[in-house]
C-alpha cells in the first residue's frame, strides 16, 4: 500500500474517503456479486471459479497489507520502538496471507482432506517462489549487495527451518498437532532472540533505512489505526476463506492435484506484500529486499504451517503425497540451497545470477507439468 507523507492527523471520516478502502470494498462486493452470479445463473463453474479465486487473492493481499498499517500505527502509538514494529508486526504481517490460507485449509481439513494437499504445497510454494522468481527478478532490477550477518544468522536458519519441516512431513506424510506446536515454538524464540538482541543488531545493519521503506505511513487517529486492524483482519479471513474453497473447486473441476493449485496459483498470491517490498527496497539499494524474503521464508516454514498443524494436524493425501515429497519438498530445498549459494559469492547478488533463480522456477514448473501429466 502506497502512503505519502502527512502531517495532519486523520481520523474515520477521512478513512471512509480512502483509496484503499473502496478497493477493498469492491473486491469484497466483487466476490459476492460473483457468487450470486454463480449461484443463480449457473452456466461455466470453472469460469467462476478462476474469477473468484483471483479476485479473493487481491482482497487477501490488500487486505493484509491495510492490517500491517493498522497494526503499526496503533503499536507508534503505544510507544513501541520502529525496531521492534518491523522485527515483529512487519516481519509477520507480510506473510499474513500464508497465515490465513494455511490455518483455513486446516479447519477445512475435516471436510476435504485434500486441502491439506493445499495448505502444504501452498506454504513450500511460496518459499519456492520467494527465493527463486523475487529474488531473481529483484536481482534483475538492481544487483543486490548481500550482508554477511544475513547469511550467517537469518540464511542459515532459513534453511534450518526447512529442513526441520521437511523431516516432519517425510516421518508422518504431514505435520502433527505436536509438531505444529514445536514449530511455532521455535519461531517465537526466533523472534525474541531478535528482540532481545536488537541492539547488537541494529549496529551490524549500520543504520535504520530498512524500515524507513516499509514504515512510511498517514498520520491517522488511534480510532482510524484501530478500524484499520478490524476491516482488514475481518476481510483477510474472509478471502482466504474464499481462496482455499475455490481453488479446491478448481482443483476439482479441472482435475489438477490440489498440492500444484496450492503451489502455484496460492504460492505465488500469498507472496505479493514480499514481492512488493522487495521491489520498493531495491529501487532504493536497499539490501533489505533479501532481508525480507528471508525473514518470510523464515515466518512460512514455522509460524504459518506450525499455527495450521496446531489448529488440525495436516496429513498429505495419497493424491499429493509424490507430488509434494518428490517434486515440490526437494525443489524448495535444492532452490534454497542454490540462492544462499549465489549469495556467497562475492556477498553480492548479480543480475546473471538472479536469472539463474528465475531459469529454475520455471524448470520446477515444467517438472510439475510432466509428472501432473505422466504420473509417478
Amino acid at each position: 500500500m502506497h502512503m505519502a507523507q502527512d502531517a495532519k492527523l486523520m481520523g474515520i471520516p477521512q478513512l471512509l474517503q480512502f483509496n484503499t478502502l473502496l478497493i477493498l470494498a469492491t473486491l469484497f462486493l466483487a466476490i459476492v456479486g460473483s457468487q450470486i452470479m454463480s449461484a443463480n445463473l449457473g452456466g461455466n463453474n470453472i469460469i467462476y471459479s478462476i474469477i473468484i479465486l483471483l479476485l479473493a487473492l487481491g482482497l487477501l493481499v490488500v487486505s493484509a497489507d491495510f492490517f500491517i498499517e493498522g497494526a503499526k500505527g496503533l503499536a507508534r502509538r503505544g510507544g513501541i520502538p520502529e525496531v521492534v514494529i518491523g522485527l515483529t508486526i512487519v516481519s509477520i504481517g507480510t506473510s499474513l496471507p500464508e497465515i490465513l490460507v494455511t490455518s483455513t485449509s486446516a479447519l477445512n481439513v475435516t471436510e476435504n482432506k485434500e486441502v491439506a494437499d493445499f495448505a502444504i504445497g501452498g506454504i513450500l510454494g511460496s518459499v519456492l517462489v520467494q527465493i527463486t522468481l523475487i529474488l531473481g527478478f529483484v536481482a534483475l532490477v538492481k544487483g543486490l549487495k548481500i550482508r554477511p550477518s544475513w547469511l550467517n544468522r537469518d540464511g542459515l536458519i532459513m534453511m534450518l527451518s526447512l529442513l526441520l519441516m521437511t523431516l516432519f512431513l517425510i516421518t508422518d506424510e504431514g505435520i502433527t498437532r505436536i509438531e505444529g506446536i514445536i514449530l511455532s515454538s521455535l519461531y517465537v524464540v526466533y523472534i525474541s532472540w531478535l528482540l532481545y538482541n536488537r541492539k547488537e543488531i541494529m549496529d551490524q545493519e549500520s543504520s535504520g533505512e530498512a524500515e524507513s521503506i516499509e514504515l512510511r505511513s498517514l498520520s491517522w487517529s488511534g480510532a482510524a489505526y484501530f478500524v484499520m486492524v478490524l476491516i482488514g483482519l475481518a476481510l483477510a479471513v474472509f478471502a482466504a476463506h474464499h481462496l482455499v474453497v475455490n481453488a479446491s473447486d478448481l482443483a476439482y473441476e479441472m482435475n489438477i492435484p490440489h498440492s500444484i493449485i496450492g503451489t502455484v496459483v496460492s504460492g505465488l498470491g500469498t507472496s505479493l506484500p514480499e514481492l512488493t517490498i522487495a521491489f520498493m527496497a531495491a529501487q532504493r539499494s536497499q539490501g533489505v529486499a533479501i532481508g525480507t524474503l528471508i525473514g518470510s521464508n523464515i515466518t512460512d516454514p514455522l509460524l504459518s504451517i506450525g499455527i495450521a498443524a496446531t489448529v488440525h494436524p495436516l496429513y498429505l493425501t495419497d493424491a499429493g503425497a509424490d507430488m509434494i515429497l518428490l517434486v515440490i519438498l526437494p525443489a524448495s530445498i535444492i532452490s534454497t540451497a542454490v540462492a544462499l549459494l549465489l549469495m556467497r559469492t562475492s556477498y553480492e547478488f548479480r543480475k546473471w545470477e538472479g536469472m539463474i533463480l528465475i531459469v529454475i522456477y520455471f524448470i520446477f514448473l515444467a517438472v510439475c507439468e510432466y509428472f501432473r501429466r505422466v504420473g509417478f
